[in-house]
């Protein structure tokens, strides 16, 4: 039987709130991320994710706190992710109560922590997350501190690279179709997706229930991200399961309530 695809959503963390941008800039409060995330988590989602997309190191304690109180929360897998950058902040995270941490610029800039939490707390529970947006000349290039710094590196070589160091998930964020509810990057999905030998996560452009089935038969992902149209209520997680499997995409029903 195939793998159930999964659907997960997104809450990006900023001052202990969830907000939610356009193209990572106009950002808006959307509520409280433990509310939230316990909605989401009745109403059938698969896994959680939770970035503070302003992480500093004197913000950490409030990151430390907030998966507490998630833990406490909910009762389905979830990630947290934003200024991760060593064993002890991992283990911490887990402590807490996360089940998988997601990395992004501190593993660009010190690719061997990868490979340093893959070893310690294995690779299942290591998710690199890449902010990639597709230039002029048609190639997809790694995007750093949210979406702020452009490199030179391609986005296929630094996943490729991330997962040979032992990340056990990739997290594909187009920043080109972050909160644009114009459908997914497929071409750049189904590239990391086919050569690949992990889950890749589709990030960036969900807004209606077809644009799932697309990332998921067109560009092969084996879960789905999407934060505002979850947040906004413009699309339900029970009312989107029933789509998919009505278009013969496996998916978990028997959580959702």
């Amino acid at each position: 039987m195939a793998l159930a695809k999964r659907i997960i959503p997104c809450l990006d963390i900023k001052d202990g709130r969830t907000v939610k941008g356009i193209n990572f800039e106009n950002i808006r409060d959307a509520g409280d991320p433990v509310e939230l995330g316990a909605l989401y988590a009745e109403q059938g989602a698969d896994e959680l994710v939770f970035l503070d997309i302003t992480a500093t190191n004197e913000k950490r304690k409030t990151l430390r706190e907030l998966v507490d109180r998630i833990s406490r929360h909910i009762n389905i897998p979830f990630t947290v992710g934003g200024g991760i950058s060593s064993i002890e902040d991992v283990s911490y995270l887990l402590q807490c109560g996360a089940d998988k941490i997601s990395v992004n610029t501190a593993a660009f800039r010190r690719p061997e922590l990868i490979s340093e939490l893959a070893r310690e707390f294995g690779s299942q529970c290591v998710v690199l997350a890449i902010d990639t947006r597709q230039e002029e000349d048609g190639e997809w290039y790694v995007y750093l501190n949210g979406g702020r710094i452009k490199t030179d590196t391609r986005c296929a070589d630094w996943a490729s690279e991330g997962v040979k160091r032992g990340a056990g998930e990739i997290l594909l964020t187009s920043m080109n179709h972050d909160g644009t509810k114009q459908g997914f990057a497929l071409d750049i999905t189904s590239r990391l997706a086919e050569t690949l030998p992990v889950p890749v996560i589709a990030s960036g452009g969900g807004g209606q229930p077809a644009h799932f089935l697309d990332v998921f038969k067109k560009g092969h992902a084996d879960a789905a991200l999407a934060a505002s149209i979850f947040h906004f209520k413009e699309v339900g997680i029970p009312d989107l399961k029933g789509y998919l499997q009505r278009h013969q995409i496996p998916v978990r029903t028997d959580h959702a309530r």
